[in-house]
């Protein structure tokens, strides 16, 4: 088997064969497009046959695209997480960075880590997260344009302060415009300037909000089942999994997500473990969400949380534990759910 790693930029795309040995066999630079991910595979295939396993640095929107080819193209593709390459380039003969030395480094982590889970043909979980990180840039947006409304009206007059997530509601922004619309001065025009993009921002996130929460119904209904999993939440997991049956058991799915913790002990503090801070904090994040939901109300959840208190645990230790355990009930959930497994199979056969 050779194994090529691809060291992926916004114009170009370098690739380092290796062989079984991590012996550098090759290397190739294309430009970024289709016409260079076709010429990457031809140049592999033609040069070392068929037995090969693709590297890539998971770069998100950089990798996206020469993932999404090379799987149309029947190749196996792993992905390999940034902070995997900087240990390999420290403990490399090699000094120095450059291009090739990075695809040397993913290629050779790929071998030094057989277990990393595989790439797979997914549109609906991609749609999916695309929405969501369009809908959370949108969010981001409009907060920015809430906290400089604020500032103007303070200016205009400080006894008006309304709430940054009051003026979510159309009628509190409506109370607004009318209060502004007699009022001179450039602080008066920028306020209402300022609340008509809110205004515009709002009606788009509730859209895109509306049309995830149909996907999602439709991808992982049995996820919305999940106490303190609401449609957003569920989104979130769907599509930063990517896939749930790349990971081949759920203590993989928890090392991704950031929810297995880290061993730390010797000798004498056999046992200790810490907070992993490493994984997919988008997915981790998920998690977390449901996790302090579970906490506020009567359930599963809190049960636990309270028992591991009980047992002598600190709270952030108590919700690591919490969190691990959603892990594996949300691994198993999109395991064993026939909608997601439906929808996966529709993907890979369009």
């Amino acid at each position: 088997m050779v194994v090529v790693g691809a060291d992926v930029h916004k114009r170009s795309h370098t690739f380092v064969a290796v062989d079984e040995a991590g012996r550098k066999l090759d290397q190739l630079t294309v430009k970024a497009e289709a016409k260079g991910h076709d010429k990457a595979v031809r140049w592999a295939e033609q040069t070392f046959g068929a037995d090969l396993k693709w590297g890539i640095e998971d770069c998100r929107h950089l990798s996206a695209r020469l993932e999404m080819d090379l799987l149309d193209a029947g190749q196996r593709v792993v992905r390999v997480p940034p902070k995997m390459m900087a240990e390999q380039r420290r403990t490399a003969r090699t000094y120095g960075k450059s291009d090739p030395i990075d695809a040397l480094a993913v290629a050779r982590a790929v071998l030094r880590e057989p277990d990393l889970p595989e790439a797979s043909h997914d549109e609906a979980s991609r749609e999916l997260k695309l929405l969501v990180d369009h809908r959370d840039d949108l969010v981001k947006q409009r907060t920015g344009d809430v906290n400089r409304f604020r500032w103007h009206l303070h200016r205009i007059d400080p006894t008006i302060d309304p709430g940054p997530k009051t003026l979510n509601r159309a009628v509190k922004r409506r109370e607004l415009v009318e209060y502004l619309a007699d009022k001179d001065g450039i602080d008066a025009r920028l306020a209402r300037e300022l609340l008509a993009d809110i205004d515009t921002l709002t009606g788009r996130i509730n859209a895109l909000e509306q049309e995830i929460t149909v996907l999602v119904t439709n991808l992982a209904p049995v996820l919305l089942e999940l106490p303190g999993c609401g449609a957003l939440s569920a989104a979130k997991i769907v599509g930063e999994t990517a896939g749930v049956d790349r990971f081949a058991h759920e203590a993989k799915f928890a090392m991704h997500a950031g929810a297995a913790p880290i061993p730390v002990w010797s000798g004498s503090t056999r046992g200790r473990v810490r907070l992993n801070k490493a994984g997919n904090r988008q997915l981790n994040a998920a998690l977390h969400r449901i996790a302090l939901t579970q906490i506020q109300h009567e359930g599963i959840g809190r049960a636990y949380y309270e028992k591991r208190l009980a047992m002598g645990d600190s709270k952030t230790e108590a919700m690591r534990c919490l969190k691990r355990r959603l892990a594996r009930t949300v691994y198993n959930i999109l395991k064993n759910n026939p909608s997601t497994a439906a929808a996966n199979d529709l993907a890979a056969a369009a």
